[in-house]
Protein backbone atom coordinates (compact mmCIF):
# COMPACT_ATOMS: atom_id res chain seq x y z
CA UNK A 1 0.00 0.00 0.00
CA UNK A 2 2.96 2.29 0.76
CA UNK A 3 4.50 2.09 -2.49
CA UNK A 4 1.06 2.20 -4.58
CA UNK A 5 0.88 5.84 -2.75
CA UNK A 6 4.62 6.24 -3.48
CA UNK A 7 3.88 5.33 -6.83
CA UNK A 8 0.81 7.40 -7.22
CA UNK A 9 2.01 10.51 -5.76
CA UNK A 10 5.03 10.58 -8.35
CA UNK A 11 2.77 9.92 -10.99
CA UNK A 12 0.68 12.61 -9.65
CA UNK A 13 3.71 14.97 -9.55
CA UNK A 14 4.75 14.05 -12.62
CA UNK A 15 1.47 15.32 -14.84
CA UNK A 16 1.14 18.43 -12.96
CA UNK A 17 3.74 20.05 -15.58
CA UNK A 18 3.80 19.63 -19.09
CA UNK A 19 7.89 19.82 -19.61
CA UNK A 20 9.15 20.65 -23.19
CA UNK A 21 12.70 21.31 -23.93
CA UNK A 22 12.23 25.31 -23.68
CA UNK A 23 8.82 25.84 -21.80
CA UNK A 24 6.92 24.60 -19.35
CA UNK A 25 3.08 24.12 -19.12
CA UNK A 26 1.25 24.21 -15.62
CA UNK A 27 -2.41 22.99 -16.29
CA UNK A 28 -4.39 24.84 -14.34
CA UNK A 29 -6.26 22.98 -10.72
CA UNK A 30 -10.10 23.76 -9.89
CA UNK A 31 -10.55 27.57 -9.27
CA UNK A 32 -12.41 30.74 -11.38
CA UNK A 33 -9.50 30.46 -13.96
CA UNK A 34 -10.25 27.21 -15.49
CA UNK A 35 -9.84 26.68 -19.20
CA UNK A 36 -8.30 30.31 -19.20
CA UNK A 37 -4.56 30.28 -20.76
CA UNK A 38 -1.91 32.45 -19.69
CA UNK A 39 1.59 32.96 -21.13
CA UNK A 40 4.06 34.46 -19.12
CA UNK A 41 7.42 35.73 -20.86
CA UNK A 42 10.73 36.30 -19.05
CA UNK A 43 13.60 37.62 -20.83
CA UNK A 44 15.80 40.30 -19.19
CA UNK A 45 19.59 40.14 -18.07
CA UNK A 46 19.02 42.24 -15.17
CA UNK A 47 15.76 41.54 -12.65
CA UNK A 48 15.62 37.49 -12.44
CA UNK A 49 11.94 37.27 -14.90
CA UNK A 50 13.40 33.68 -15.37
CA UNK A 51 12.55 33.08 -11.41
CA UNK A 52 9.55 35.79 -10.91
CA UNK A 53 7.68 34.22 -14.22
CA UNK A 54 7.73 30.23 -13.23
CA UNK A 55 6.72 31.66 -9.07
CA UNK A 56 3.57 33.43 -10.59
CA UNK A 57 2.58 30.51 -12.66
CA UNK A 58 2.45 28.28 -10.05
CA UNK A 59 0.44 30.48 -8.01
CA UNK A 60 -1.70 31.16 -10.90
CA UNK A 61 -2.79 27.57 -11.61
CA UNK A 62 -2.69 26.16 -8.73
CA UNK A 63 -4.51 28.68 -6.45
CA UNK A 64 -6.46 29.85 -8.92
CA UNK A 65 -6.64 28.12 -12.24
CA UNK A 66 -5.13 29.30 -14.85
CA UNK A 67 -3.34 26.85 -16.92
CA UNK A 68 -0.10 28.67 -17.65
CA UNK A 69 3.14 28.56 -19.98
CA UNK A 70 5.88 29.90 -18.83
CA UNK A 71 8.77 30.82 -21.50
CA UNK A 72 12.34 31.56 -21.05
CA UNK A 73 15.63 33.18 -23.45
CA UNK A 74 17.31 30.11 -24.07
CA UNK A 75 21.00 29.00 -24.81
CA UNK A 76 19.95 26.67 -28.12
CA UNK A 77 23.57 24.75 -27.45
CA UNK A 78 22.40 23.61 -24.08
CA UNK A 79 19.29 23.87 -23.83
CA UNK A 80 19.83 25.69 -20.36
CA UNK A 81 18.26 29.57 -19.52
CA UNK A 82 20.27 32.26 -20.90
CA UNK A 83 19.06 35.76 -19.99
CA UNK A 84 21.64 37.13 -22.52
CA UNK A 85 20.01 35.52 -25.45
CA UNK A 86 18.10 38.05 -26.70
CA UNK A 87 16.12 36.30 -29.96
CA UNK A 88 15.45 32.33 -28.91
CA UNK A 89 12.67 32.27 -26.89
CA UNK A 90 11.32 28.67 -27.92
CA UNK A 91 7.72 28.29 -27.36
CA UNK A 92 5.94 31.85 -28.05
CA UNK A 93 3.70 29.78 -30.33
CA UNK A 94 1.28 29.02 -27.02
CA UNK A 95 0.53 32.69 -27.54
CA UNK A 96 -1.70 31.75 -30.36
CA UNK A 97 -4.21 30.26 -27.69
CA UNK A 98 -3.44 32.81 -24.81
CA UNK A 99 -6.42 34.95 -23.08
CA UNK A 100 -3.63 36.77 -21.13
CA UNK A 101 0.43 37.60 -21.84
CA UNK A 102 2.66 38.51 -18.78
CA UNK A 103 5.61 40.07 -20.07
CA UNK A 104 8.89 41.04 -17.56
CA UNK A 105 11.51 41.17 -20.64
CA UNK A 106 14.35 43.70 -21.49
CA UNK A 107 15.94 44.54 -24.82
CA UNK A 108 14.84 41.19 -26.54
CA UNK A 109 14.80 40.69 -30.51
CA UNK A 110 13.03 37.16 -30.82
CA UNK A 111 13.46 35.81 -33.99
CA UNK A 112 10.97 36.89 -37.11
CA UNK A 113 9.25 33.68 -36.51
CA UNK A 114 8.73 33.77 -32.95
CA UNK A 115 8.05 37.43 -32.62
CA UNK A 116 5.14 36.86 -35.26
CA UNK A 117 3.38 35.37 -32.33
CA UNK A 118 3.94 38.07 -30.24
CA UNK A 119 2.46 40.62 -32.48
CA UNK A 120 -0.52 38.73 -33.83
CA UNK A 121 -1.21 38.61 -30.02
CA UNK A 122 -1.00 41.99 -29.41
CA UNK A 123 -3.15 42.79 -32.88
CA UNK A 124 -5.74 40.62 -31.90
CA UNK A 125 -6.37 43.10 -29.20
CA UNK A 126 -5.47 40.64 -26.29
CA UNK A 127 -4.63 41.68 -22.28
CA UNK A 128 -0.98 42.29 -21.37
CA UNK A 129 0.24 42.70 -18.25
CA UNK A 130 3.86 44.14 -18.66
CA UNK A 131 6.38 44.13 -15.73
CA UNK A 132 9.51 46.58 -14.90
CA UNK A 133 11.64 46.78 -17.66
CA UNK A 134 8.79 45.83 -20.57
CA UNK A 135 8.70 49.32 -21.04
CA UNK A 136 11.79 48.59 -23.44
CA UNK A 137 11.00 44.98 -24.05
CA UNK A 138 12.09 45.17 -27.13
CA UNK A 139 15.76 46.34 -28.89
CA UNK A 140 16.23 45.61 -32.76
CA UNK A 141 19.71 47.00 -34.28
CA UNK A 142 19.83 50.35 -36.40
CA UNK A 143 19.91 48.30 -39.73
CA UNK A 144 17.92 45.49 -38.68
CA UNK A 145 15.31 44.30 -41.32
CA UNK A 146 12.91 42.91 -38.97
CA UNK A 147 9.28 44.08 -40.07
CA UNK A 148 8.87 43.79 -36.17
CA UNK A 149 11.94 46.69 -35.56
CA UNK A 150 9.55 49.24 -34.87
CA UNK A 151 8.80 47.71 -31.75
CA UNK A 152 12.17 48.53 -30.80
CA UNK A 153 12.66 50.89 -27.89
CA UNK A 154 14.40 53.44 -30.18
CA UNK A 155 12.45 53.05 -33.32
CA UNK A 156 12.50 56.08 -35.60
CA UNK A 157 9.50 54.77 -37.31
CA UNK A 158 7.24 54.11 -34.13
CA UNK A 159 8.62 56.70 -31.82
CA UNK A 160 9.34 54.65 -28.24
CA UNK A 161 8.44 51.82 -29.47
CA UNK A 162 5.79 49.38 -28.41
CA UNK A 163 7.17 50.27 -24.92
CA UNK A 164 5.92 54.42 -25.39
CA UNK A 165 2.97 53.46 -27.56
CA UNK A 166 0.94 50.90 -26.40
CA UNK A 167 2.44 50.26 -22.31
CA UNK A 168 2.43 54.15 -21.90
CA UNK A 169 6.25 54.41 -21.58
CA UNK A 170 9.76 53.42 -22.46
CA UNK A 171 13.09 53.65 -20.87
CA UNK A 172 13.69 57.20 -19.45
CA UNK A 173 15.91 56.52 -16.67
CA UNK A 174 16.14 55.65 -13.09
CA UNK A 175 14.82 58.28 -10.76
CA UNK A 176 15.10 56.55 -7.16
CA UNK A 177 19.12 55.81 -6.79
CA UNK A 178 19.83 52.60 -7.89
CA UNK A 179 20.65 49.83 -5.48
CA UNK A 180 20.11 52.08 -2.79
CA UNK A 181 16.76 54.00 -2.96
CA UNK A 182 13.89 51.65 -2.34
CA UNK A 183 10.41 51.86 -3.27
CA UNK A 184 7.40 52.23 -1.27
CA UNK A 185 3.98 52.05 -3.23
CA UNK A 186 1.35 54.79 -2.43
CA UNK A 187 -1.95 53.94 -3.52
CA UNK A 188 -3.74 56.78 -5.72
CA UNK A 189 -6.63 58.30 -3.68
CA UNK A 190 -8.83 58.55 -6.99
CA UNK A 191 -8.38 54.37 -7.49
CA UNK A 192 -8.95 53.12 -4.24
CA UNK A 193 -11.55 51.40 -5.61
CA UNK A 194 -10.19 49.87 -8.33
CA UNK A 195 -10.69 45.97 -8.36
CA UNK A 196 -6.78 45.47 -9.42
CA UNK A 197 -5.96 47.25 -5.87
CA UNK A 198 -8.49 44.54 -4.05
CA UNK A 199 -6.74 43.73 -0.87
CA UNK A 200 -3.78 45.41 -1.52
CA UNK A 201 -2.45 47.93 1.37
CA UNK A 202 1.28 47.44 2.18
CA UNK A 203 3.46 47.50 -1.69
CA UNK A 204 6.96 47.86 -1.12
CA UNK A 205 9.87 46.69 -3.34
CA UNK A 206 13.31 46.87 -3.52
CA UNK A 207 13.94 48.09 -6.88
CA UNK A 208 14.21 51.45 -7.60
CA UNK A 209 11.40 54.37 -8.84
CA UNK A 210 11.92 54.95 -12.57
CA UNK A 211 11.00 58.28 -14.16
CA UNK A 212 7.97 57.71 -15.89
CA UNK A 213 5.38 60.08 -17.67
CA UNK A 214 2.22 57.74 -19.10
CA UNK A 215 -0.24 59.38 -21.04
CA UNK A 216 -3.63 61.01 -20.39
CA UNK A 217 -5.69 58.28 -20.95
CA UNK A 218 -4.32 56.10 -18.45
CA UNK A 219 -5.33 55.21 -15.18
CA UNK A 220 -2.78 56.04 -12.20
CA UNK A 221 -3.05 53.34 -9.59
CA UNK A 222 -0.08 53.49 -7.34
CA UNK A 223 2.51 56.31 -7.51
CA UNK A 224 6.15 54.98 -6.01
CA UNK A 225 7.71 57.12 -2.98
CA UNK A 226 11.58 56.68 -3.03
CA UNK A 227 12.73 55.91 0.38
CA UNK A 228 16.28 56.88 1.69
CA UNK A 229 17.17 53.15 2.04
CA UNK A 230 16.89 49.85 0.96
CA UNK A 231 13.93 48.89 3.96
CA UNK A 232 10.31 49.51 4.11
CA UNK A 233 10.95 51.10 7.41
CA UNK A 234 13.25 53.78 5.23
CA UNK A 235 12.48 57.67 5.61
CA UNK A 236 10.91 58.64 2.42
CA UNK A 237 13.96 60.21 0.01
CA UNK A 238 14.28 64.25 0.27
CA UNK A 239 16.57 66.04 -2.24
CA UNK A 240 15.86 67.58 -5.67
CA UNK A 241 16.63 66.47 -9.06
CA UNK A 242 15.90 67.72 -12.61
CA UNK A 243 13.30 65.76 -14.66
CA UNK A 244 15.02 63.98 -17.95
CA UNK A 245 11.78 64.71 -20.08
CA UNK A 246 11.88 68.98 -19.48
CA UNK A 247 14.72 69.52 -17.38
CA UNK A 248 12.72 71.25 -14.57
CA UNK A 249 13.68 70.32 -11.12
CA UNK A 250 11.01 69.05 -8.28
CA UNK A 251 11.73 67.11 -4.81
CA UNK A 252 11.75 63.47 -5.47
CA UNK A 253 8.81 63.01 -4.48
CA UNK A 254 6.56 65.89 -4.93
CA UNK A 255 4.86 64.69 -7.39
CA UNK A 256 5.70 61.21 -7.04
CA UNK A 257 6.25 59.23 -10.42
CA UNK A 258 3.74 56.83 -11.22
CA UNK A 259 4.37 53.17 -10.90
CA UNK A 260 1.83 51.24 -11.61
CA UNK A 261 -1.01 52.21 -14.45
CA UNK A 262 -3.60 51.12 -16.60
CA UNK A 263 -4.94 51.68 -19.83
CA UNK A 264 -6.78 50.71 -23.13
CA UNK A 265 -5.40 51.18 -26.26
CA UNK A 266 -6.35 50.58 -30.03
CA UNK A 267 -3.84 49.62 -31.85
CA UNK A 268 -2.98 49.17 -35.55
CA UNK A 269 -5.39 46.35 -36.13
CA UNK A 270 -8.35 48.80 -34.45
CA UNK A 271 -8.46 46.14 -31.88
CA UNK A 272 -8.53 47.24 -28.73
CA UNK A 273 -5.93 46.17 -25.56
CA UNK A 274 -6.44 45.90 -21.92
CA UNK A 275 -3.07 47.10 -20.47
CA UNK A 276 -1.74 46.56 -17.05
CA UNK A 277 2.00 48.58 -16.56
CA UNK A 278 3.93 48.29 -13.43
CA UNK A 279 7.76 49.73 -13.51
CA UNK A 280 7.69 47.57 -10.31
CA UNK A 281 8.74 43.72 -10.69
CA UNK A 282 12.37 42.37 -10.22
CA UNK A 283 12.39 38.70 -8.40
CA UNK A 284 12.94 40.49 -5.38
CA UNK A 285 10.32 43.60 -4.94
CA UNK A 286 7.94 40.17 -5.77
CA UNK A 287 9.01 38.78 -2.11
CA UNK A 288 6.05 41.32 -1.33
CA UNK A 289 2.59 39.58 -0.65
CA UNK A 290 0.72 42.73 -2.46
CA UNK A 291 2.82 43.14 -5.13
CA UNK A 292 2.09 39.67 -6.24
CA UNK A 293 -1.85 40.12 -5.72
CA UNK A 294 -1.83 43.23 -7.99
CA UNK A 295 -0.51 40.91 -10.48
CA UNK A 296 -3.20 38.71 -9.91
CA UNK A 297 -6.09 40.52 -9.37
CA UNK A 298 -5.04 42.04 -13.05
CA UNK A 299 -5.14 38.78 -14.28
CA UNK A 300 -8.66 38.19 -13.04
CA UNK A 301 -9.93 41.48 -14.13
CA UNK A 302 -7.91 40.88 -17.96
CA UNK A 303 -9.71 37.67 -18.18
CA UNK A 304 -13.41 38.61 -17.22
CA UNK A 305 -13.30 37.08 -13.67
CA UNK A 306 -14.55 39.00 -10.73
CA UNK A 307 -11.24 39.68 -8.52
CA UNK A 308 -11.40 37.78 -5.20
CA UNK A 309 -11.81 40.43 -2.27
CA UNK A 310 -7.92 39.05 -1.08
CA UNK A 311 -6.71 36.56 -3.73
CA UNK A 312 -4.50 33.84 -2.30
CA UNK A 313 -0.71 34.50 -3.58
CA UNK A 314 0.79 32.66 -1.10
CA UNK A 315 4.26 31.02 -2.86
CA UNK A 316 4.61 27.68 -3.85
CA UNK A 317 8.43 25.69 -2.85
CA UNK A 318 11.07 27.76 -3.50
CA UNK A 319 11.89 31.11 -4.62
CA UNK A 320 14.98 32.08 -4.64
CA UNK A 321 14.10 36.13 -5.47
CA UNK A 322 17.90 36.42 -6.58
CA UNK A 323 19.15 39.94 -5.91
CA UNK A 324 18.64 42.04 -9.24
CA UNK A 325 22.23 42.92 -11.38
CA UNK A 326 23.85 41.79 -14.58
CA UNK A 327 25.17 38.15 -14.35
CA UNK A 328 23.64 37.27 -10.99
CA UNK A 329 21.31 34.37 -12.59
CA UNK A 330 21.97 30.85 -11.34
CA UNK A 331 23.54 29.10 -14.03
CA UNK A 332 23.11 26.05 -15.50
CA UNK A 333 18.91 26.23 -14.90
CA UNK A 334 16.58 24.92 -17.59
CA UNK A 335 12.99 25.39 -17.50
CA UNK A 336 12.00 22.09 -15.60
CA UNK A 337 14.28 23.19 -12.52
CA UNK A 338 11.78 25.74 -11.86
CA UNK A 339 8.58 23.72 -11.54
CA UNK A 340 10.74 20.80 -9.56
Amino acid sequence: MKLRTLFTTALLCATAAVVAPAQVTLEGKDGPGKGKKVVLLAGDEEYRSEEVMPMLAKILAEKHGFTCTVVWSIDPATGEIEPKNASNLPGMEALDQADLCIMLWRFRAPTDELMKHFADYYLAGKPIIALRTSTHAFNYPKDSKSPYAKYGWTSPEWKGGFGKNVLGETWVTHWGKHKSEATKGVIEEAAKSDPILRGVTNLFGDSDVYEAYPPADARILVRGQVLSGMTPDSKPAAYTKPRASDKATQDVNTPMMPVIWTREYKNEAGKTNKIFTSTMGAATDLKNEDLRRVVVNAAYAFTGLEVPEKANVDIIGDYAATMYGFGTNVKGKKPADYVK
